[in-house]
């Protein structure tokens, strides 16, 4: 007995109210970036800090992820359609990937400017005092949008906002490089200033390689967290009627976590009572592993990991068939009520319903039974049935 299960939460409101949370959070975030990156690419300039213009091109870059993440946002909480049945939270994923490619080139960039001056010191340049105030100004305003957003982008469990949080407390630390830089330019030491810059580079560069990968993760189906995993085996397990599990897998969509299973339960329930023990692991799963939002649920009467001996065998139809041939001149067989076939390990096993009044006595039917079962069992052309048993109500 296979039966699937999915499952699959509304998703328009909840989409609606995670767009406003990452709006409102971006927007103001938008703002701080704009300010202080025109602030410390015209201080640098005037102030003379090619750290701190490298950190104010930085600052300037959240501008442009802010957008995809506004735009990511926007369209990957839309609900599921007819051409996306699970959703569009893989937009956020590719949104992020962009984003820390972005980063990466960004790093590039201002690493390969401050090395040109390096190897032409004429080049290095001397900030004063107000490059100095700039940074510092920087660095508490941006871990202060790092820790405002990294809190929305928990409660919204969403990566790319998490990812954008990252991003300013990234804005932070090239800050606080560059106050290193500055510091050490006005005590003398000339280059100090560009090897900030480069410092400033190589950790937007290392941020930037770490969120890409990590999304990059994601579209090649990486399974859940090992905790997750074991939280849902956990919650599997828990269900009463569930004798084992098999081929458990996990994978990640955006903020939402899909998993298929196969249960193994008694062979000889009803499907009835196989779909309700389906039910109840699809919504303990999500009851007790948040991060989950949709289960698919593989009911099976017989472990299928390895192989699946019952495949070759013939459907109902042909077997039923067959059946009422082999019995046609048994008398009793034109009141079955009922024909149940169990595919068990290859081989088929029949359970017939009969109303007892048409016998005569109980030694009658037992006559039946096994005439029903010589005629049928391991024979030519019925060599798949191994048992016929008889039920009289």
């Amino acid at each position: 007995m296979g039966h699937d299960h999915q499952h699959h939460l509304p998703e328009a409101v909840e989409g609606d109210e995670r767009y406003r949370a990452a709006r409102k959070v971006t927007l103001i975030g938008s703002v701080i970036d704009l300010l202080l990156g025109v602030a410390k690419i015209i201080v640098g300039y005037v102030g003379s800090s090619q750290a701190l213009i490298a950190d104010g091109v930085h600052s300037l870059s959240d501008l442009a992820t802010d957008a995809v993440v506004l735009v990511a946002m926007k369209h990957g909480s839309r609900e599921a359609d007819e051409d996306h049945p699970y959703g569009h939270g893989r937009i956020e994923t590719l949104a992020t990937i962009s984003l820390g490619v972005a980063l990466i080139g960004i790093a590039l960039g201002i690493a390969w400017d401050a090395v040109l001056r390096l190897m032409h010191p004429d080049l290095l340049l001397h900030p004063g005092w107000l490059a100095l105030v700039v940074a510092a100004i920087s660095i508490v305003s941006k871990e202060a949008i790092y820790h405002y957003t990294l809190h929305v982008a928990n409660k919204l469990s969403s990566s790319l906002l998490r990812a954008n949080a990252w991003h300013s407390r990234s804005d932070a630390i090239s800050s606080v490089i560059v106050v290193v830089g500055v510091l050490g330019s006005m005590g003398g030491l000339d280059y100090l200033d560009a090897v900030a810059a480069i410092g400033v580079a190589l950790m937007v560069a290392w941020i930037g390689a770490k969120l890409a990968w990590h999304s990059a993760q994601e579209l090649i189906d990486t399974a859940m967290d090992p905790e997750q995993v074991a939280q849902i085996r956990t919650a599997i397990q828990s269900v009463d009627g569930v004798e084992a599990l098999h081929m458990l897998r996990t994978r990640r969509m955006g903020d939402k976590g899909l998993v298929d299973v196969h249960i193994l339960v008694n062979p000889r329930i009803s499907v009835s009572e196989g779909h309700r023990i389906g039910d109840t692991v699809r919504a303990q799963i999500m009851r007790q592993v948040e991060a989950v939002t949709d289960v698919m649920v593989h009911i099976d009467p017989e472990d299928d990991e390895v192989a699946a001996p019952s495949m070759g065998l013939p459907l109902r139809e042909e077997v039923v068939a067959k059946l009422k041939q082999r019995w046609a001149d048994i008398d009793a067989t034109r009141h079955m009520e009922e024909i149940v076939l169990h595919y068990l390990d290859g081989k088929i096993h029949v359970e017939v319903l009969l109303p007892l009044a048409c016998m005569g006595d109980i030694a009658s039917a037992q006559a039946v039974e096994r005439e029903m079962a010589e005629r049928v069992i391991e024979q030519p052309g019925t060599e798949y049935i191994v048992e016929v048993r008889v039920c009289f109500h």
